[in-house]
Protein backbone atom coordinates (compact mmCIF):
# COMPACT_ATOMS: atom_id res chain seq x y z
CA UNK A 1 0.00 0.00 0.00
CA UNK A 2 1.10 3.81 -0.47
CA UNK A 3 0.65 6.99 1.05
CA UNK A 4 0.92 10.28 -0.04
CA UNK A 5 4.71 10.19 -0.28
CA UNK A 6 5.70 6.66 0.73
CA UNK A 7 5.23 3.31 -0.29
CA UNK A 8 4.74 1.25 2.30
CA UNK A 9 5.40 -3.05 2.00
CA UNK A 10 4.29 -5.52 4.53
CA UNK A 11 6.47 -8.76 4.18
CA UNK A 12 6.13 -12.02 5.13
CA UNK A 13 8.18 -11.65 8.38
CA UNK A 14 4.97 -9.31 9.63
CA UNK A 15 7.26 -6.48 9.38
CA UNK A 16 6.88 -3.45 7.19
CA UNK A 17 9.39 -1.65 5.08
CA UNK A 18 8.62 2.15 3.97
CA UNK A 19 10.31 3.75 0.97
CA UNK A 20 9.79 7.24 0.11
CA UNK A 21 8.23 8.06 -3.22
CA UNK A 22 10.05 10.27 -5.49
CA UNK A 23 8.29 13.15 -6.96
CA UNK A 24 8.46 14.96 -10.50
CA UNK A 25 10.58 16.84 -9.33
CA UNK A 26 13.83 14.91 -8.17
CA UNK A 27 12.92 12.26 -11.19
CA UNK A 28 13.31 15.01 -14.00
CA UNK A 29 16.83 16.05 -12.43
CA UNK A 30 17.67 12.96 -12.19
CA UNK A 31 16.87 12.70 -15.78
CA UNK A 32 18.26 16.43 -16.97
CA UNK A 33 21.85 14.84 -15.42
CA UNK A 34 21.05 11.43 -17.48
CA UNK A 35 20.04 13.76 -20.11
CA UNK A 36 23.55 15.60 -20.50
CA UNK A 37 25.54 12.56 -20.50
CA UNK A 38 23.18 11.49 -23.33
CA UNK A 39 24.24 14.77 -25.45
CA UNK A 40 28.26 14.26 -24.28
CA UNK A 41 28.05 10.79 -25.81
CA UNK A 42 25.98 11.85 -29.18
CA UNK A 43 28.41 14.85 -29.42
CA UNK A 44 31.01 12.66 -29.13
CA UNK A 45 29.73 10.20 -31.62
CA UNK A 46 29.39 13.50 -34.11
CA UNK A 47 33.07 14.05 -34.03
CA UNK A 48 33.50 10.45 -35.07
CA UNK A 49 31.53 11.11 -37.84
CA UNK A 50 33.06 14.46 -38.68
CA UNK A 51 36.38 12.96 -38.75
CA UNK A 52 35.15 9.82 -41.00
CA UNK A 53 33.19 12.60 -43.26
CA UNK A 54 36.85 14.47 -44.11
CA UNK A 55 39.21 11.06 -44.45
CA UNK A 56 36.71 8.78 -46.04
CA UNK A 57 33.93 11.39 -48.03
CA UNK A 58 33.03 8.62 -49.75
CA UNK A 59 31.11 7.09 -47.39
CA UNK A 60 28.67 9.85 -46.98
CA UNK A 61 27.68 10.02 -50.49
CA UNK A 62 24.63 8.14 -52.54
CA UNK A 63 23.58 4.61 -51.21
CA UNK A 64 26.46 4.47 -48.42
CA UNK A 65 25.33 8.32 -47.15
CA UNK A 66 21.84 6.57 -46.38
CA UNK A 67 23.15 3.76 -44.60
CA UNK A 68 25.48 5.98 -42.92
CA UNK A 69 22.53 8.06 -41.68
CA UNK A 70 20.44 5.31 -40.82
CA UNK A 71 23.00 3.75 -38.52
CA UNK A 72 23.77 6.88 -37.26
CA UNK A 73 19.70 7.67 -36.23
CA UNK A 74 20.05 3.70 -34.63
CA UNK A 75 23.00 4.86 -32.81
CA UNK A 76 21.35 7.95 -31.58
CA UNK A 77 18.28 5.29 -30.57
CA UNK A 78 19.86 3.37 -28.75
CA UNK A 79 22.19 6.29 -26.52
CA UNK A 80 18.27 7.37 -25.69
CA UNK A 81 16.86 4.64 -24.68
CA UNK A 82 19.07 1.87 -24.26
CA UNK A 83 20.84 4.10 -21.73
CA UNK A 84 18.29 4.00 -18.92
CA UNK A 85 18.03 0.22 -19.70
CA UNK A 86 21.59 -0.76 -19.16
CA UNK A 87 22.28 1.15 -16.47
CA UNK A 88 19.13 0.55 -14.63
CA UNK A 89 19.84 -3.19 -15.14
CA UNK A 90 23.64 -3.19 -14.61
CA UNK A 91 23.25 -0.48 -11.52
CA UNK A 92 20.01 -1.95 -9.49
CA UNK A 93 17.81 0.42 -10.79
CA UNK A 94 20.16 3.27 -11.13
CA UNK A 95 21.25 5.44 -13.58
CA UNK A 96 24.18 8.01 -13.02
CA UNK A 97 21.54 10.90 -12.97
CA UNK A 98 19.25 8.56 -10.72
CA UNK A 99 22.65 7.56 -8.35
CA UNK A 100 23.58 11.41 -8.68
CA UNK A 101 20.02 12.11 -7.14
CA UNK A 102 20.03 9.14 -4.53
CA UNK A 103 16.65 7.89 -6.46
CA UNK A 104 16.57 4.31 -7.16
CA UNK A 105 14.09 1.89 -9.34
CA UNK A 106 12.10 -1.24 -7.18
CA UNK A 107 9.44 -3.61 -7.74
CA UNK A 108 5.96 -2.92 -6.19
CA UNK A 109 6.78 -5.55 -4.03
CA UNK A 110 10.17 -3.93 -2.87
CA UNK A 111 12.52 -6.55 -4.83
CA UNK A 112 15.27 -5.34 -6.65
CA UNK A 113 14.06 -4.56 -10.70
CA UNK A 114 15.33 -7.27 -13.41
CA UNK A 115 16.67 -6.69 -16.51
CA UNK A 116 13.46 -7.75 -18.25
CA UNK A 117 12.20 -4.65 -15.91
CA UNK A 118 14.36 -2.15 -16.98
CA UNK A 119 13.92 -2.67 -21.13
CA UNK A 120 10.12 -2.53 -20.59
CA UNK A 121 10.14 0.37 -18.84
CA UNK A 122 12.34 2.47 -20.94
CA UNK A 123 11.00 1.09 -23.97
CA UNK A 124 7.63 2.46 -22.63
CA UNK A 125 9.74 5.59 -22.69
CA UNK A 126 8.92 6.59 -26.10
CA UNK A 127 4.92 6.54 -24.77
CA UNK A 128 5.46 8.87 -21.60
CA UNK A 129 7.35 11.26 -24.03
CA UNK A 130 4.63 12.16 -25.97
CA UNK A 131 3.77 14.48 -27.54
CA UNK A 132 7.04 16.59 -26.37
CA UNK A 133 8.80 16.96 -23.28
CA UNK A 134 7.23 13.83 -21.92
CA UNK A 135 3.79 15.44 -21.41
CA UNK A 136 2.18 12.24 -20.93
CA UNK A 137 4.35 10.60 -18.61
CA UNK A 138 4.35 14.07 -16.33
CA UNK A 139 -0.20 13.65 -16.15
CA UNK A 140 0.54 10.07 -15.31
CA UNK A 141 2.82 11.01 -12.29
CA UNK A 142 0.31 13.86 -11.41
CA UNK A 143 -2.59 11.39 -11.17
CA UNK A 144 -0.67 8.47 -9.69
CA UNK A 145 -0.60 8.11 -5.93
CA UNK A 146 2.77 6.59 -6.46
CA UNK A 147 4.08 8.87 -9.00
CA UNK A 148 4.24 6.26 -11.77
CA UNK A 149 4.50 7.04 -15.17
CA UNK A 150 3.30 4.47 -18.21
CA UNK A 151 6.89 2.39 -18.07
CA UNK A 152 6.15 2.04 -14.30
CA UNK A 153 2.55 0.80 -14.62
CA UNK A 154 4.02 -1.86 -17.49
CA UNK A 155 6.96 -2.95 -15.90
CA UNK A 156 5.27 -2.28 -11.90
CA UNK A 157 7.88 -1.00 -10.57
CA UNK A 158 8.04 2.80 -8.39
CA UNK A 159 10.58 4.92 -8.17
CA UNK A 160 11.86 5.98 -4.06
CA UNK A 161 14.52 7.84 -2.57
CA UNK A 162 17.06 5.71 -1.78
CA UNK A 163 17.76 5.98 2.06
CA UNK A 164 21.38 6.60 2.76
CA UNK A 165 23.65 3.72 2.88
CA UNK A 166 25.16 5.12 6.24
CA UNK A 167 23.25 2.24 8.39
CA UNK A 168 24.47 -0.44 5.94
CA UNK A 169 27.73 0.79 6.11
CA UNK A 170 27.57 0.67 9.84
CA UNK A 171 26.43 -2.87 9.88
CA UNK A 172 29.62 -4.03 8.04
CA UNK A 173 31.68 -1.86 10.06
CA UNK A 174 30.20 -3.50 13.41
CA UNK A 175 30.23 -6.75 11.93
CA UNK A 176 34.05 -6.64 11.80
CA UNK A 177 34.55 -4.63 15.02
CA UNK A 178 34.63 -6.28 18.56
CA UNK A 179 31.14 -7.01 19.18
CA UNK A 180 29.67 -4.79 22.05
CA UNK A 181 27.64 -6.04 24.61
CA UNK A 182 24.27 -5.68 24.47
CA UNK A 183 21.59 -5.18 27.87
CA UNK A 184 19.49 -8.59 27.67
CA UNK A 185 18.82 -9.42 31.16
CA UNK A 186 15.90 -7.65 31.39
CA UNK A 187 14.08 -8.93 28.62
CA UNK A 188 10.90 -10.52 28.85
CA UNK A 189 10.16 -13.80 26.95
CA UNK A 190 9.47 -13.48 23.56
CA UNK A 191 5.69 -14.83 22.37
CA UNK A 192 5.56 -17.34 19.77
CA UNK A 193 5.09 -14.89 17.05
CA UNK A 194 8.15 -12.50 17.83
CA UNK A 195 10.34 -15.83 18.09
CA UNK A 196 9.52 -16.42 14.45
CA UNK A 197 9.68 -12.91 13.37
CA UNK A 198 13.47 -12.94 14.44
CA UNK A 199 14.22 -16.29 13.66
CA UNK A 200 13.38 -16.21 10.26
CA UNK A 201 14.76 -12.94 9.63
CA UNK A 202 18.14 -13.96 10.66
CA UNK A 203 17.59 -17.35 8.25
CA UNK A 204 16.52 -15.19 5.45
CA UNK A 205 19.44 -12.33 6.15
CA UNK A 206 21.81 -13.46 3.23
CA UNK A 207 19.25 -12.88 0.82
CA UNK A 208 18.11 -9.92 1.11
CA UNK A 209 19.27 -6.52 -0.73
CA UNK A 210 21.69 -4.55 2.14
CA UNK A 211 19.82 -2.13 2.14
CA UNK A 212 16.63 -3.87 2.72
CA UNK A 213 18.72 -6.44 5.00
CA UNK A 214 19.33 -3.36 7.20
CA UNK A 215 16.13 -1.11 7.23
CA UNK A 216 14.19 -4.91 8.28
CA UNK A 217 16.75 -5.44 11.06
CA UNK A 218 16.48 -1.71 12.49
CA UNK A 219 12.37 -2.16 12.33
CA UNK A 220 12.14 -5.15 14.07
CA UNK A 221 14.70 -4.29 17.11
CA UNK A 222 13.05 -0.64 17.06
CA UNK A 223 9.35 -2.85 17.59
CA UNK A 224 11.20 -5.32 20.05
CA UNK A 225 13.39 -2.15 21.59
CA UNK A 226 10.00 0.05 22.14
CA UNK A 227 7.75 -2.77 23.43
CA UNK A 228 10.54 -4.09 26.00
CA UNK A 229 11.59 -0.79 27.24
CA UNK A 230 15.38 -0.94 25.77
CA UNK A 231 17.34 2.29 25.04
CA UNK A 232 18.53 2.64 21.17
CA UNK A 233 22.11 3.37 22.86
CA UNK A 234 22.12 0.11 24.24
CA UNK A 235 21.20 -1.70 20.98
CA UNK A 236 23.72 -0.03 18.23
CA UNK A 237 23.44 -2.83 15.86
CA UNK A 238 20.42 -4.08 15.34
CA UNK A 239 21.19 -7.49 13.96
CA UNK A 240 23.76 -8.14 16.71
CA UNK A 241 20.61 -7.49 18.81
CA UNK A 242 18.09 -9.81 17.28
CA UNK A 243 21.12 -12.30 17.25
CA UNK A 244 21.82 -11.92 21.01
CA UNK A 245 17.93 -12.14 21.70
CA UNK A 246 17.44 -15.25 19.49
CA UNK A 247 20.49 -16.55 21.45
CA UNK A 248 18.93 -15.71 24.94
CA UNK A 249 15.43 -17.37 23.75
CA UNK A 250 17.40 -20.65 22.94
CA UNK A 251 18.98 -20.48 26.16
CA UNK A 252 15.77 -20.39 28.40
CA UNK A 253 14.12 -23.35 26.10
CA UNK A 254 17.15 -25.42 26.74
CA UNK A 255 17.26 -24.38 30.47
CA UNK A 256 13.36 -25.78 30.42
Amino acid sequence: MSSVDKLTIETPEQTALEFPLAGIGSRFLALAADTLLQLAAIWVLVMIMAIFAISLGSLFSGRAGLWTFAVFVFVVFTIQFGYFAFFEALWNGQTPGKRWTHLRVIKDSGRPITAYDAILRNLIRIVDALPTMYATGVITMLISRENKRVGDYAAGTVVVHEKPLQGVNQVWQQAEAPSQPVAVASFPRLTVEELQLVETFLARRNNLEPQVRWAMARQIADRLGQQWEVPSETRPDAEKFLETVAEQRRQMARLH
